[in-house]
């Protein structure tokens, strides 16, 4: 082929050139776009920082209590969300509080898109309120400061819904899942439901070669960094370092992924790029004793789920205290708060199932499989499918039995029995677990232990040599006006200050983007440059993946050999044959206590009615499945809808099914023996309750096996004809309640 053959019209080489003139001119203008959208991106942030309460809310808020004005005073407010046009909010039901995250970032981002936790509440029609915060604290604020605030709004909140059917929802996202944790312990009369989402409480916890962070302060020397900071900020530690923690663990992302998005896809992606970044960039301000508390007694020093935390009174934060059933929603794609510092407080608080039973808690986790750590509140589709389900079935939870559970998620099919009585497109059940279920997820290894709390001794050596030898000189030699420099030259602040239009080259920038807008020729999906560029960003992501797991495999080398050390670890004190255990033993009052409780349910058996003995009838046979879903508290709802007789409060519905549940786990051949004394004479009553034990249970499953047996058992004590349950099997295993409960 001849060179005027292959540069003529419709040559190869004539396509190639026209495609490269194609692709020029394309990322020419894409080019100026992003520039735009980098402009328009900065001034979003001044605009933002600007604002006396910055927030991203997407819902007009009324203010109900404003913390500052407290007699302690401290940087949250409360606020009533008013629930968009179209939405019809049922003051009967519970209503749901969401506290934002305090982690650098400022507040709002629980709902900030229609497909978030608030939004899925309303929606389910509950009431909704909001714990946000301001990007100053106020002085003398503290963590404990907070947790008082925190408890008078919930107490506002509760004055504010007298015939609510239950206790607030308070959902606690990242940081602020600690915090409420904590709060419920102290304060657990004040709580419903609590769900937590990526919210770390076993902070050393993890397996090896995944998630770094862990190590990051005993690399770093522990806290006496977080002092200095601190020092250097004039008493206040900047926000935009914890973003900056955040970022650094996905640097392909953060340095090329993000803005190469935009870049790429200019003409659609801008909005929902901006939308995000003006949430990403709303950095605020804590408290130097508030940063330390977090990072010498949660991070470094894991002493929440010990209870080694102390109030100022006295009072010690024992997780074990909380009343209220505790939801955990995690993710094995979380980096930041993995399932094993999400859940792994369950082990070090119990140990087994009946311990959990015995201090009355019911705890249920669910586990996603994919979703990064700000999806888990932040994704539209995590808010349609889990936090939707959470919501619709809030009463599901709060009445589950006292144990361990997994919630999962089923999509609803043509094949779906009695799909009518499950809210949305899913199927929520909750499944009867182990701590073997949670063991199984991984963990330390008692040397691991040994190094973190190597870890944890030097932290509070150097701590404690810089607060003697050099905390005196920082503190003299920083002024207000420097510490407020130092901020406004914050990297991550610099980003957007330099591309906002306080720069003399963007104004620039504005006119030519109209021209581009005006005269825009997208490339063609086809032109091989366009691949080309696809491939090199390709190349750009894994280079820097392969750097950030290299730099994670030398971060863990190192801590591994230097805490592993016997050496090390005999210097600070740590004994290097010793096995350490942050266990705490049953007190001595609980234990009377608990004597007493059960004394007291065993003397009772024998009390009660025909509800009693319904619903003892009906744990019985629905504990052989080993779980309850959502169709089954439907039928329920259902059939008390129908019940002409005085109905029980969802309160004193919930105690009744703990108590009989109770009694079955104590003595179940007594406690069903029992079942004929508390039933009326009145065959037709007697019918009628058995039928409804049959159809909750037919709700979500055939009944057959080891459920049909027991159907059989209670039909005869119940002394009715047992016509349509089906013969169970003959090889079927006697079912040990202390196993499963649902």
């Amino acid at each position: 082929m001849s060179t005027d053959n292959a540069t003529a019209p419709g040559g190869p080489l004539s396509g190639l050139v026209a495609s490269a003139v194609e692709y020029m001119l394309d990322a020419g203008q894409r080019s100026v776009l992003f520039l735009d959208v980098m402009r328009r991106r900065g001034d979003q942030y001044r605009e933002h920082v600007a604002q006396t309460a910055p927030h991203v809310l997407q819902y007009s808020a009324e203010l109900i209590v404003d913390g500052r004005k407290l007699d302690e005073p401290v940087n949250y407010a409360l606020v009533r969300i008013i629930p968009p046009k179209g939405v019809e909010i049922d003051l009967g039901r519970r209503p749901f509080i969401v506290v934002d995250p305090r982690a650098g970032h400022g507040p709002g981002i629980g709902g900030f898109k229609a497909d978030s936790e608030i939004g899925v509440a309303m929606k389910a029609g509950h009431p909704c309120y909001f714990i946000g915060f301001l990007p100053e604290p106020m002085p003398g604020q503290t963590i404990e400061r907070i947790a008082r605030a925190e408890a008078l709004f919930i107490e506002k909140v509760i004055s504010l819904h007298p015939q609510a059917d239950g206790k607030p929802c308070v959902i606690g996202n990242c940081q602020a899942g600690w915090a409420v944790m904590i709060l419920a312990s102290l304060r657990p009369e004040l709580f419903g439901p609590v769900i937590v989402a990526g919210a770390p409480l076993a902070y050393w916890a993890g397996v090896h070669g995944k998630y770094p962070m862990r190590y990051s302060g005993g690399l770093l020397g522990g806290s006496w960094l977080t002092a200095l900071t601190s020092d250097l900020g004039g008493g206040k530690f900047d926000g935009a370092w914890l973003v900056q923690n955040f970022e650094n663990q996905n640097p392909s992302n953060t340095l090329w992924t993000k803005q190469y998005n935009v870049y790429s896809k200019v003409d659609t992606e801008a909005e929902r790029y901006l939308e995000f970044e003006r949430w990403w960039g709303g950095h605020v301000n804590l408290n130097a004793e508030e940063i330390q508390f977090i990072v010498d007694e949660l991070f470094v020093g894991n002493n929440l789920a010990a209870g080694r935390i102390k109030m100022s009174d006295g009072q010690t934060v024992d997780l074990r205290n909380i009343r209220s059933p505790t939801l955990v929603f995690c993710s094995k794609g979380d980096n930041i708060t993995p399932p094993q510092q999400a859940l792994n407080w369950i082990l070090d608080l119990y140990a087994d199932v009946d311990e959990i039973r015995a201090y009355g808690q019911t705890i249920v986790y669910t586990v996603h499989e994919s979703v990064g750590h700000l999806g888990i509140f932040v994704s539209g589709g995590i808010a349609k499918k889990e936090h939707a389900e959470f919501s619709s079935n809030i009463d599901l939870i709060d009445v589950l039995p006292p144990g361990l559970y997994e919630a999962t998620f089923e999509a609803k099919g043509a094949d779906t029995t009695n799909a009518d009585l499950a809210v949305g497109q899913w199927v929520m059940r909750c499944e009867a677990r182990t701590l073997d279920d949670i063991r199984a997820m991984g963990g330390n290894s008692p040397e691991d232990e040994r190094r973190f709390a190597a870890a944890k001794r030097v932290s509070e050596i150097n701590l404690a040599a810089y607060r003697k030898f050099l905390q005196p000189w920082i503190k003299g030699l920083v002024t207000p006006r420097m510490a407020e420099s130092m901020r406004n030259l914050h990297p991550l602040r610099l980003q957007y200050e330099l591309f906002s239009s306080r720069n003399p080259f963007m104004p620039a920038v504005v006119s030519l983007a109209e021209k581009v807008s005006e005269d825009r020729k997208p490339v063609s999906k086809d032109n091989p440059f366009m691949a080309f560029q696809e491939q090199v960003s390709k190349q750009i992501v894994h280079a820097l993946d392969s750097w950030r797991d290299s730099q994670e495999a030398l971060s863990e080398a190192i801590f591994l050999a230097v805490y592993g050390s016997p050496t090390v670890q005999a210097a600070v004190g740590i004994d290097p044959q010793s096995a350490p255990s942050r266990r705490q033993e049953m007190s001595a009052a609980h234990r009377e206590m608990l004597q007493k409780r059960v004394a007291e349910l065993k003397s009772r058996i024998g009390e009660g009615g025909l509800r009693e003995a319904a619903i003892r009838g009906l744990l019985y046979v629905g504990s052989a499945r080993g779980m309850v879903d959502e169709r089954s508290l439907e039928a329920l709802r259902n059939l008390r809808r129908k019940d002409t007789s005085k109905r029980l409060t969802l309160t004193e519905f919930k105690m009744l099914v703990r108590e009989q549940f109770f009694m079955l786990l104590l003595d179940q051949e007594r406690a069903l023996a029992a079942i004929p004394k508390l039933l009326p004479d009145n065959e037709s009553e007697r019918h009628a309750a058995f039928t409804a034990i049959r159809e909750v249970l037919s709700a979500s499953a055939a009944i057959s096996g080891e459920v049909a047996r027991r159907l059989k058992r209670v039909a005869e004590l119940f002394g009715v004809d047992a016509m349509g349950v089906p013969e169970s099997a003959s090889n079927v295993a006697p079912f040990d309640p202390k196993a499963k409960a649902s």
